[in-house]
């Protein structure tokens, strides 16, 4: 138990020597963006190597597989959803290390003697990464100035594409270096466990975080989550990313089995999105047309991506696409941040909310979709229009949402 006086922060940070102290806000965004890359790794290897771990458990029902990913999905949702509230209840520091552990219980994954384990350590997995996303936001707004907040939240955007990237395009390599896909795996969570330590270096005390700590009880009577649910603004921001994210889900769950294969194309591009988008958003301060101009491309491109007959159309929309649908999530993620009144525990229930909302969103919609296919006894076509009219959404929300920086009159 911690001594009297002492916050839960305090209470992991004490006594240490001035040499061991992390203080370089730059040093603290690296350990966050590999932390979430390691999720990444962690999470889709052990997704590409579904058939590997269900083979060694003599495995072989569908379902069983589709229940973990049911699972995951459920956790992402319960997970965001209390993010907030672990924040309130330990301070941010130790709700981020909490993320961080869920995530090394990856390492139960490849050494899973039983069904049931295996489900537990994927569920727990998801767990932590959907923690760790909603962190992210509060953990920047106290580091970084509001110049340097774009920049920092675009590079936390592209994490998991950069860790996902690299295990569909270099795991079998992994595997050779490592010896097998189980070595792979226990190398990926024990990298995540290091993270973990040094992210306990991190002095609160002296640093911003501990005002997120400080100002809780505050946040909690004026903005918790009632006061989250209530707000029109929360609503508009989850809905308008909930059929992108739906779509998203969907490129990876259902396109590969109705013949269309471009997931790899998707992510690469998206990383070159994400970085463009970040430069973009240095430069140019409003945020509203950028999200509404790319909302069109991707509707456009979720529509030729679908129903072309041609190949190289549909390899082409998807490159298109994945560089549409990530250059505006630097300008989407920083536009809480840029509202009037913002405070880190504030902003951490509205990013909450928003991963939510939309994970319940999409959640639905995937059901809705193989629902449609089930009923149209294999054929796609009724689903793709369903998917291209919910990936509308990011367009019609921009219409909903605060222009943060307007842009100002020229003076006469």
């Amino acid at each position: 138990m911690p001594g009297a006086g002492l916050t839960s922060e305090a209470f992991l940070t004490i006594d240490l020597p001035t040499y061991m102290k992390i203080t370089n806000k730059y040093t603290v965004e690296a350990i966050v963006f590999c932390s979430y890359v390691l999720f990444a790794m962690a999470w889709v290897g052990g997704t590409v190597s579904m058939s590997q771990i269900m083979a060694a458990m003599d495995l072989h029902s569908l379902a069983d597989a589709s229940f973990i990913s049911g699972a995951v999905t459920f956790a992402k949702i319960v997970g965001t959803f209390v993010a907030a509230w672990l924040a309130i209840k330990l301070g941010v520091k130790i709700a981020f290390f909490v993320s961080c552990l869920l995530v090394v219980t990856g390492l139960l994954t490849p050494i899973a003697p039983n069904y049931e384990l295996l489900l537990l350590s994927r569920f727990l997995m998801g767990l932590g990464g959907a923690l760790m996303i909603v962190y992210f936001n509060p953990i920047v707004m106290t580091w970084f100035d509001t110049d340097e907040r774009p920049t920092i939240n675009g590079l936390n955007a592209v994490a998991f594409n950069v860790g996902t990237a690299i295990v569909l395009w270099s795991m079998n390599g992994i595997n050779q270096l490592t010896g097998n896909w189980q070595n792979s795996l226990l190398c990926f969570s024990v990298a995540s466990l290091l993270l973990a330590g040094l992210w306990l270096l991190i002095p609160a005390q002296s640093t911003a975080l501990a005002t997120a700590a400080q100002t809780t009880s505050t946040v909690q009577q004026s903005y918790g989550y009632k006061e989250g649910l209530k707000d029109p603004f929360n609503w508009a921001y989850a809905l308008t990313y909930a059929g992108l994210l739906a779509f998203y889900i969907c490129l990876f769950t259902f396109y590969p089995k109705a013949g269309i294969s471009a997931s790899k194309w998707v992510i690469g591009a998206g990383i070159i999105g994400t970085i463009a988008g970040m430069l973009y958003s240095r430069k140019i301060k409003q945020r509203l047309p950028v999200i509404r101009y790319s909302g069109i491309i991707q509707i456009a491109m979720v529509i030729g991506l679908s129903f072309s007959p041609s190949p190289l159309l549909q390899t082409l929309c998807a490159i298109v696409l994945g560089f549409f649908v990530f250059f505006p999530i630097t300008a989407l993620v920083s536009l809480p941040h840029e509202l009037p009144d913002m405070t880190p525990s504030r902003v951490t229930v509205v990013f909450s909310l928003f991963w939510s909302i939309s994970y319940l969103f999409a959640t639905v919609i995937l059901w809705l979709f193989g629902k449609l296919v089930d009923m149209a006894g294999g054929d796609f076509t009724l689903a793709f229009i369903l998917i291209s009219a919910v990936s509308t959404t990011f367009f019609i929300g921009s219409f909903f949402l605060p222009e943060t920086q307007p842009k100002q009159a020229p003076q006469p």
